[in-house]
């Protein structure tokens, strides 16, 4: 009775305690106070807070700088955390957390439930096969959350930098200069290489509206989706995809609002005491229409788009004030 009552326990504790690093407002002015909240438990409630002494770094990186925060800069409120910061520069900015690695001990048939709720198919498909399903585990995991936002109306290339996590969604283009209808491509990288095959979930939340995305598997074997297709079925959370051999997404923004990846690599482990390590990663950025989206993305392409929309009043009055110069000419040579 104690083990199964242990095995409830840890997977309320650990199942769908997903991080997230989101925003109240992506689109943030130049040198103003602001808030990023680190979300642990699904992208729409957080369980708790996380430690101070759990995060191993607290990285913001703008304007080519990357900026450690201090302690002190946190603070918490019913289950959230809070990252009180002040904005620099305009530019295109990215913030990150990594945590510490922590174990945790299940029996087979809650470590089986764990992989099949959160998504970790791989695993436990390789435990059908290799009749280990019957196999206690003892996980250790760690998890590294990344948000990209943006600063004023000038882009910048900060929104590429890998933080050097064991395991990150790095974009391969600025999410800040796209829009719906287009595609974006982004990398994951394991130990700072492409990771390859990897299963990685993708939700969003519509600009406007509150869109309940769960974390959470019901069943069914392991599939994919391709880039772009939406899931008609309800037992995942959302469109899935596979890194291709270069560790790479590619799939379609629908809508303006929130979009958040994430993913759960685990392997088996040699570690003395241990069966598994996994790592956790998140990404969130907006797509809507902030600074880059209403007044252009800042580049000399839309400043020739702005010269080229001329005024038509001002043409108007111009080719009036020729033609009255033309009639008093003309009447003066007469």
């Amino acid at each position: 009775m104690k083990k199964v009552l242990f095995g409830v326990m840890a997977i309320v504790l650990l199942c769908s305690h997903d991080m997230f690093l989101k925003m109240d407002n992506y689109f943030l002015e130049p040198n103003t106070q602001a808030v990023i909240q680190l979300f642990n438990g699904t992208f729409e409630k957080s369980e708790n807070v996380i430690d101070r002494n759990r995060m191993l770094d607290v990285s913001l990186m703008g304007n080519g700088q990357r900026i450690q925060v201090d302690s002190t800069q946190w603070s918490e409120k019913d289950s959230i955390t809070f990252l009180n910061f002040k904005t620099g520069n305009s530019g295109t900015w990215v913030a990150g957390v990594s945590t510490a690695a922590k174990n945790i001990a299940l029996d087979a048939k809650s470590f089986n439930d764990y992989l099949e709720h959160d998504g970790v198919v791989d695993m436990l498909e390789w435990r059908k096969e290799n009749n280990a399903l019957d196999q206690d585990a003892v996980e250790k995991y760690s998890k590294h959350v990344k948000t990209i936002f943006q600063v004023g109306e000038k882009l910048s290339n900060d929104w590429k930098t890998a933080l050097g996590y064991p395991i990150e969604f790095v974009p391969k283009e600025n999410p800040y200069d796209i829009h719906p209808g287009h595609s974006i491509k982004v990398q994951l990288l394991y130990k700072g290489e492409p990771l390859a095959n990897q299963l990685v979930i993708i939700g969003t939340e519509k600009s406007g509206e509150s869109t309940t995305i769960e974390h959470s598997h019901d069943g069914g074997e392991p599939h994919t989706h391709k880039s772009g297709e939406t899931p008609d079925h309800d037992h995942n959370s959302g469109l899935q995809l596979r890194t291709d051999e270069a560790g790479m997404l590619d799939f379609q923004i629908t809508n303006e609002g929130v979009w958040h990846l994430r993913t759960i690599y685990m392997a088996q482990s040699e570690e003395e005491g241990l069966t598994h390590e996994s790592n956790w990663a998140t990404l969130t950025f907006a797509v809507g229409s902030g600074h880059s989206a209403a007044h252009g993305s800042g580049t000399e392409d839309d400043h020739h788009a702005h010269e080229e929309g001329f005024p038509s009043y001002i043409f108007l009055l111009f080719s009036l004030v020729i033609v009255a110069g033309l009639f008093f000419y003309f009447k003066k040579k007469k």
